[in-house]
């Protein structure tokens, strides 16, 4: 069975991920161990703090190929970055400097800021990139600091075109009972399009791939099959049909309820 994880910070010594080859492969038996057998590269990449350029990526992940295949670590990696959008987004296209999901330049991991989703990401940057033939992949939504202020957000991204790549470690409580708690909501609501790991170090940010494959498997066994198969189109550059959205309930607290009846 083919098990696709599109977002995981394993390259060595490029940004806050694994910090050195040990670490990386160490990590890599644990993603093969957790079932996957295909992964992207995804380091940071314009974040303000890291930059991974295009051609450095490309040649780092051939390395750490060869790494893997002498340690026998039955584990195929592809270059990739975890884009983060800034005003510079579009000039890095333009230069060619932007690695993408697959190899038709189709889907972009695209991270946005943390605080925040800027209004300029739907209104300018979004139909510059559909223009493109480009579909960003939103990646680890129910940590955006907006999106938890205020779900729609994160419905007007997908019902624009957008994708999503929800994190394994949010759904199976690693982060908190609320961000598991919004993880769940977005599944709900059809605004997930796939799970990955998101994987950074050994204590505390490993796969979980698993775990979070079960658990929705155990809840709704067509929607795990949807977000298996749609890892592997993305990868693969295939199409990824987002169908029956739903805004996410928002659930007011008693005196929100009790002033909202009073002005009636």
């Amino acid at each position: 069975m083919t098990l696709v994880d599109l977002h995981a910070h394993l390259l060595p010594g490029v940004d806050d991920g694994s910090p050195d080859l040990q670490t990386s492969l160490q990590l890599a038996r644990k993603s093969v161990a957790d079932g996957v057998t295909h992964m992207l590269l995804t380091p940071h990449h314009m974040d303000g703090t890291y930059v991974n350029h295009k051609q450095d990526v490309i040649a780092k992940t051939e390395m750490f190929q060869n790494a893997l295949d002498q340690a026998q670590i039955p584990l195929k990696v592809f270059p990739g970055q975890e884009v983060h959008l800034t005003d510079k987004l579009l000039d890095a296209l333009d230069q060619d400097d932007i690695l993408f999901a697959d190899a038709n330049d189709r889907y972009m991991m695209l991270e946005l800021p943390h605080t925040h989703v800027p209004e300029y990401f739907l209104k300018n940057i979004l139909p510059e990139l559909q223009m493109c033939g480009i579909t960003p992949v939103i990646v680890h939504p129910e940590r955006n600091q907006g999106i938890q202020r205020d779900h729609s957000l994160l419905y007007s991204l997908v019902e624009a075109g957008c994708l999503t790549q929800l994190t394994a470690s949010s759904y199976v409580d690693v982060f908190g009972e609320q961000i598991t708690g919004l993880t769940q909501k977005i599944i709900d609501a059809n605004l997930g399009t796939t799970f990955s790991s998101d994987a950074h170090a050994l204590k505390g940010r490993g796969s979980r791939m698993d775990a979070a494959y079960r658990k929705l498997s155990d809840q709704n066994e067509d929607c795990a099959t949807r977000y298996w198969q749609n890892a592997k189109a993305i990868l693969n550059g295939d199409d990824v049909p987002m169908d029956d959205l739903h805004q996410i309930k928002e659930k007011r607290n008693f005196w929100e309820r009790l002033f909202k009846g009073r002005q009636k």
